[in-house]
């Protein structure tokens, strides 16, 4: 498909989710079903020693309790789980690892009794001392690998001018609006799963390995999610249980978790704490960057503290980098992937040293950055595929006024005495790609069927390929039926880091490319009048369909195995002679009332670097609503730990305190919109992650400038500024 600039079109899936009638996980019914609900367990650390459940079982409506003798024994680890599906999550065990871990299951015939049931169910246990916090006695420091290029512990002792400062980012939950939950029906030897998931073939293949069956025997269906962020990217243990229960009682069953529930249970931001030593010489050359950052890790988790360092390395020409990190373990459950989950906390910690920096040296923080751009990558010597972050923070300071900014903190005031700041930063993202599967069938009866891998969480994805297929073939708008997060339709990947569009965009043009060749050779030297149904009507043909694949540069078809098997198959963001990232620059007003010191963003510029622009209105979206959760984990977000029995506190959204719409003031796109060639055949980059990539820096060095105090640590709040 010739690449060119793509036009604007309206979700294609806003008239049904106006409408009400787009199904989620729990919107569809069955007959007879059975409604569950997971009891947690109440210790943080210990045995599990039994169930009490006679209490739970006089529940009028309660039908069973499944526990752990209802469940095969758990799956021996993979050896290599690389080469296949990732490890199952565990069901129920004995061993209580966290506070609020799943011990039962209660199933009945409404939700009223299930309910009331979980809650008669006593745990008798052998709890033992634990650490729910990182800097709790009893938490273990484990190093990870080290990022490294040139010496930048030799480069950092000669430079002439050095910041060295730790900046502390809290632990934040995931809040979709749409709870986890799963509905799982047994019927004719088949399982049918609908699972709220950004993942619906590794929840296909945990759930296999779960109940010991056959995964090519499982569909899992996930067409809509209410919002994702990462947490609906893992499999949870939650999923097995409820397909157990179908099969075990012979009915629908489904299950709906608790929003305080899922604050245990799932998986989150960890707190995490970022020590910046900058060197600059005397001309503003920055010359090292020696940057550790470690995080609260669970006992087995595995979320990459290394990964700190994959956008802050990328940043500007800094060619002596070394990043340290480490896990510190406690006794919580697995933290994980959180939108922007590494870059949102390194570039907050990273972006606001450079800007203590550029105080220290008396330069503008905007031309600093820019005198510090690269063109090559420090941790591979390789060049980037495509870079205007540059050109990123020139539009978004024009578009700001910036050169109207005044430089000394505090010396910008309203009228009532209102401090007022103007701070700025830059953010990075890899941009990485996965293979993809696709199938489109056009009829002559006027439909059309795209299938393929990816999910809909709301970012857009739909809408990506119907732009793309309806500017490439003349095919009824209103017919065409777009299926992905569907393994019965396509073989399924994670999406998650940006890389969804990534990966089905370039199949869905392939498959235009390979549509109208198809139709060519059909109708020959014929030209019926109408479009493609039309075409097939007149030539007596019920429909045509294309298959197509596509994969990552440096990838070949060996690749698609591996999508057929649920196994991680991402190719980037280094490639064998490229590394290609995404970019954004953020600039930020806020005003600080005089006496109350309440922070408000009345404006914000946000300038982003995503390769080509494939829907305009949803990858606008996709920036709103990222400088919005930048404002709310800058300004609002954090988790409160109870130290004394290692569960949370402001487990709800009454506690736990979000941005609203009266937080929030006028937020001003701009998209580069440069395809980036080597990335991909379509020339895009990933856009979701790398918008949140320095939010949280731009906001903080706007309250400095209004105020002239540093503060390092997030969420800032009224007593920081008092």
């Amino acid at each position: 498909m010739p690449i060119g600039a793509l036009p604007e079109i309206a979700r294609i899936d806003a008239r049904d989710k106006v409408r009400g009638a787009t199904l989620y996980a729990a919107d569809h019914w069955f007959d007879r079903p059975l409604y569950a609900m997971l009891v947690p367990a109440r210790i943080a650390k210990g045995t599990l020693l039994g169930l009490d459940t006679a209490a739970a079982l006089a529940v009028p409506g309660v039908v069973r309790i499944v526990t752990e003798q209802d469940l095969p024994a758990p799956p021996k680890p993979l050896t290599e789980a690389s080469e296949g599906p990732p490890p199952a999550p565990p069901t129920f065990r004995k061993e209580i690892g966290f506070r609020g871990q799943s011990i039962a299951l209660v199933l009945a015939e409404t939700l009223e009794a299930a309910i009331e049931g979980a809650d008669a169910v006593v745990g008798r246990y052998a709890a033992q001392p634990f650490a729910s916090r990182i800097d709790s006695d009893g938490a273990r420091r484990e190093p990870a690998e080290d990022k490294k290029a040139g010496d930048a512990g030799a480069a950092l002792a000669q430079a002439s001018n050095k910041i060295d400062q730790t900046y502390v980012s809290p632990t934040q939950h995931h809040n979709p609006i749409e709870l986890l939950a799963t509905s799982a029906v047994f019927e004719g030897g088949r399982l049918t799963i609908y699972e709220c998931t950004q993942h619906s073939a590794g929840v296909r293949d945990a759930v296999a390995r779960s109940i010991r069956m056959d995964p090519r025997q499982i569909d899992v269906k996930s067409p809509s999610v209410g919002g994702g962020f990462g947490q609906k990217g893992t499999p949870y243990g939650h999923s097995a249980i409820v397909a157990r229960a179908a099969m075990l009682t012979g009915r629908p069953v489904k299950l709906v978790i608790p929003r305080g529930q899922i604050f245990h249970g799932a998986s989150f931001r960890p707190e995490s704490h970022h020590r910046v030593r900058l060197g600059a010489d005397a001309s503003g050359k920055l010359t090292a960057a020696v940057y550790h950052a470690e995080h609260e890790q669970s006992l087995n988790g595995h979320f990459p503290p290394a990964d700190y360092h994959e956008a802050t390395s990328r940043l500007y020409d800094i060619r002596d980098y070394l990043g340290t990190s480490a896990d510190i373990r406690i006794d919580r459950q697995d933290p994980g992937y959180m939108r922007c989950p590494h870059p949102q906390p390194s570039c907050f910690a990273f972006e606001s040293a450079v800007d203590e920096l550029a105080v220290q040296l008396g330069r503008d923080p905007v031309e600093f950055r820019l005198a510090n751009d690269g063109r090559v990558d420090p941790l591979t010597g390789k060049p980037y595929s495509s870079r205007f972050l540059s050109e990123c923070i020139r539009e978004g300071a024009r578009r700001f006024g910036w050169s109207q900014r005044k430089p000394e903190p505090g010396s910008m005031r309203l009228d009532d005495g209102t401090l007022v700041g103007w701070g700025m930063a830059v953010g990075a993202y890899p941009s990485m790609m996965v293979p993809s599967l696709a199938t489109l069938r056009i009829g002559a009866d006027g439909r059309s069927r795209f299938s393929a891998s990816g999910h809909e969480m709301g970012q857009g994805i739909k809408t990506s390929i119907a732009n793309v297929l309806l500017e490439g073939l003349r095919i009824d708008p209103d017919g065409l039926e777009i299926v992905v997060g569907d393994t019965s339709a396509a073989p399924q990947h994670i999406t998650a880091g940006s890389w969804g569009s990534a990966g089905v965009v370039p199949a869905a043009a392939k498959a235009v490319d390979q549509m109208r060749a198809a139709l060519g050779e059909l109708l020959s030297d014929r030209i019926p009048v109408g479009n493609v149904h039309r075409q097939l009507a007149a030539v007596k043909r019920p429909y045509v369909e294309v298959q197509v694949s596509s994969w990552g540069p440096g990838q070949d078809a060996g690749v698609l195995q591996r999508l057929r098997q649920g196994a991680y198959a991402v190719a980037g963001p280094e490639y064998a002679g490229f590394t290609t990232m995404s970019y954004i620059a953020h600039f930020v007003e806020v005003q600080i009332e005089p006496r109350m010191r309440r922070v408000r963003m009345p404006r914000a510029v946000s300038i982003a670097d995503c390769g080509r622009v494939i829907s305009p209105r949803t990858a606008m979206s996709q920036v709103y609503g990222g400088v919005v959760w930048g404002f709310s984990a800058t300004l609002r977000e954090a988790t409160e730990i109870d130290r004394r029995y290692g569960g949370y506190l402001n487990c709800d959204l009454a506690d736990y305190v979000v941005a609203v719409n009266a937080d929030i003031g006028e937020i001003e796109v701009g998209l580069i919109n440069q395809p980036d060639p080597l990335a991909n055949s379509m020339g895009l980059k990933g856009l979701g992650e790398v918008v949140m990539a320095g939010c949280s820096a731009a906001i903080v060095n706007a309250i400095y400038h209004a105020t002239g105090k540093r503060i390092r640590h997030m969420p800032v709040r009224i007593e920081d500024l008092l």
